[in-house]
């Protein structure tokens, strides 16, 4: 089913949507998929509503508190795990089902996940990295919503080094899909200003029979 969905993934209902100039990807990019009303009522929102952690990851064998916060939200099955870290989902509040619900019509992607980071400051970021884990599949569509503060999104092409960075605005969706995560890597760049606090909302599709696969394998 995603590999249709895939190939059609441009052709969709969101006209806002437009693709971005990446050799080697298929990346899209609407600024105003939230109105900025609805996108500030949001992020006030999450920010007192969700069950927030600070996790600690694996990183060149040193165990290290990562540089934001995070929630997991899914289906039951929807277990994940990066880093090392393995995480099983809390329910899926109103609020965030809304918004999987309308990007699983505008897309044509049953997300049926989404994980959710808060950039309190600045100093918080998220290091150059693909979404590549076995229990996402081979060519994943990842929907990410931005809230809050604008922040700096950075792709850097792997076979040639070149980086690519654009502006994430508030309400802002960014789609990345086809074999992105094969020859890029992306991350949130750390900075100096000070600035507000951001949640970024990344809707995922998990599949039952691959999430069976990749928990076999990690207590193997």
């Amino acid at each position: 089913m995603l590999n249709t969905v895939q190939s059609d993934l441009f052709h969709t209902s969101t006209p806002g949507l437009q693709a971005l100039p990446l050799k080697d990807a298929q990346v899209s990019y609407q600024p105003d998929w939230l109105s900025e009303q609805a996108a500030s009522t949001l992020i006030t929102q999450l920010q007192q509503s969700l069950p927030w952690r600070q996790d600690t990851i694996k990183l060149y064998g040193k165990s290290v508190s990562i540089p934001r916060l995070q929630s997991w939200h899914g289906a039951p099955h929807c277990e994940y795990t990066y880093s090392g870290l393995r995480m099983k989902p809390h329910p899926m509040p109103e609020a965030l089902g809304e918004l999987q619900q309308r990007l699983t019509d505008e897309l044509g992607v049953p997300f049926n996940c989404v994980l959710a980071n808060w950039y309190r400051d600045g100093q918080d970021g998220m290091g150059l990295h693909a979404d590549d884990e076995p229990e996402l599949g081979e060519e994943p569509v990842i929907a990410s919503v931005s809230l809050g503060a604008e922040r700096k999104f950075s792709f850097k092409h792997l076979p040639t080094g070149e980086r690519t960075d654009i502006q994430l605005e508030n309400g802002s969706l960014l789609v990345m899909a086809g074999q992105t995560q094969r020859f890029y890597h992306h991350g949130l760049s750390k900075t100096r200003k000070i600035i507000d606090g951001r949640i970024n909302l990344t809707f995922r599709y998990i599949s039952p029979d691959l999430c069976k696969y990749t928990s076999l394998s990690n207590h193997n």
